[in-house]
């Protein structure tokens, strides 16, 4: 077995703990950029879906 091999270990070596920096970033991606698009994908998702459920049915209300 040579030092490389040590180095990178096998299948049973523990994976590497995640820096600050690391961690810092992916929180900052996920608050910035990613959460964000995701919210505006779901609010305009259900406006969609309440928009077309009132062009097949009807606007909400007593029927005249």
């Amino acid at each position: 077995m040579t030092t490389e091999t040590a180095k990178t270990g096998g299948p049973d070596a523990a994976p590497e703990k995640p820096t600050k920096r690391a961690e810092l970033l992916a929180f900052l991606t996920l608050a910035v950029l990613i959460w964000p698009v995701v919210a505006v994908g779901v609010v305009g998702g259900y406006g969609f879906l309440v928009w077309m459920t009132q062009i097949v049915f009807g606007p909400p209300g007593p029927p005249r």
